[in-house]
């Protein structure tokens, strides 16, 4: 259908929404909202309208428009319900913005307030037109408006404007995890929850259309989540139903990796004290090899890396590392100073302090780039052990993966 003709049928204009469920209450929290067309067999999708470059911004605006003025008395019953509208950055800069300020201005008599409505930009038109709409999006917040940056995932993300700007969400594309390798994906997630902290923002997953992208936004601290899996477009607000129970689903995931962790707690125990074991053999640095090769013997089956630091973070041993299956002694790391490292410092104090081990989170080694552990030990007050844990070992121990 032409956009011109389109816009004569305006009347026949209706909304669609779909869900937004809280990871809080596991409820419907918020609906995105879209413009469809209604035809004799049904409605019709206006995506492609939307996505035509073609089409003139002012055209796409009086769409959009005429969908929200249609929806907004909605919002009226419930101050807690909010609505995601989706704006392109050449549809927000029609009229410095103002024709979204005063559709909403005209309901707040009705009870309607500004801070239910999320203005969702993508990060790619927020780096195209970032001078332009900095200024725009800031008034916006300050009115109460929410703001939304989507797409994030799909191409590496402009975190610096996003920090500038600190919108209230940050939508995550969950159909991009595909294209890349779950540990490369997993580290760029890491990145969008650290900014998401840091700003203050809340992280929204979309497109979650089966149970694994469920879990994977419930694992990354998503408050947000919406897809297919858990509820379908529909055409009003008044419908409260989802597809799955997610108190179930989410109840099982509690459950499932607090297993899991008690396992892998039990473990690092059970290594600690035989840590404490061995740490009678400690004849102190004099003979610091011959100390890490009988640690060798004990986690022969976990470790393919052990070595031992002074409390300022000077390597006093050699790296006592497994080379083709044999464990092989590298004296040329000696005097290697570790300290740089951030979390250095806090794990020696609270070693010291509590004379227990730590097992480190999963990281990737900078010799073999492959994801590792490490398990460190205060030998005494002032020497540690660590021990470096091969990801084939850690990949067979489910609960050391988590």
């Amino acid at each position: 259908m032409e956009a011109l003709e389109i816009i004569e049928n305006k009347t026949k204009i209706k909304p669609g929404f779909q869900p937004i469920i809280s990871a809080v209450s596991h409820q419907i929290i918020g609906y995105e909202l879209y413009s469809r067309l209604e035809t004799e067999n049904g409605y019709i999708s206006l995506s492609e309208f939307f996505l035509d470059e073609d089409v003139p911004s002012e055209y796409k605006l009086e769409i959009d428009q005429t969908t929200l003025e249609a929806v907004l008395p909605f919002l009226k019953g419930d101050p807690s319900l909010f609505l995601v509208i989706n704006r392109t950055a050449e549809e927000l800069l029609i009229q410095d913005g103002e024709p979204l300020v005063d559709l909403l201005s005209e309901f707040t008599q009705l009870g309607v307030r500004f801070n239910q409505i999320v203005v969702e930009i993508r990060e790619e038109d927020l780096t195209q037109y970032y001078d332009d709409l900095y200024h725009l999006l800031l008034y916006y917040k300050n009115t109460g408006i929410q703001l939304a940056i989507s797409q994030l995932g799909s191409k590496t993300a402009h975190l610096d404007l996003i920090r500038q700007l600190e919108p209230n969400l940050l939508t995550i594309n969950t159909r991009v995890i595909g294209s890349y390798d779950a540990d490369g994906y997993d580290d760029i997630m890491y990145t969008f929850e650290q900014l998401a902290e840091r700003i203050g923002a809340s992280l929204l997953f979309e497109k979650i259309e089966d149970e694994f992208l469920q879990y994977y936004a419930w694992k990354h601290g998503g408050r947000y989540y919406q897809g297919d899996y858990l509820a379908s477009e529909r055409d009003s607000i008044n419908d409260p139903e989802l597809k799955v129970n997610i108190s179930e689903v989410i109840d099982h995931y509690v459950s499932r990796d607090m297993q899991l962790v008690e396992q892998r707690l039990k473990q690092v125990v059970s290594w600690e004290n035989e840590l404490k074991q061995l740490t009678d053999k400690w004849q102190g640095v004099k003979d610091v090899n011959g100390f890490v090769a009988s640690v060798a013997k004990a986690f022969d089956q976990e470790s393919f890396r052990i070595y031992v630091c002074y409390a300022n973070g000077k390597q006093v041993s050699g790296n006592y590392s497994r080379v083709s299956g044999e464990w092989q002694l590298d004296n040329q790391f000696i005097g290697s100073n570790w300290a740089f490292r951030p979390y250095f410092i806090e794990n020696m104090m609270q070693m010291r302090l509590w004379n227990r081990a730590m097992l480190s989170d999963l990281y990737a080694d900078i010799e073999t780039r492959e994801r590792v552990r490490t398990l460190s030990f205060p030998i005494t007050s002032d020497y540690f052990i660590f021990i470096d844990f091969s990801y084939t070992f850690l990949y067979e121990h489910d609960y050391l993966m988590l």
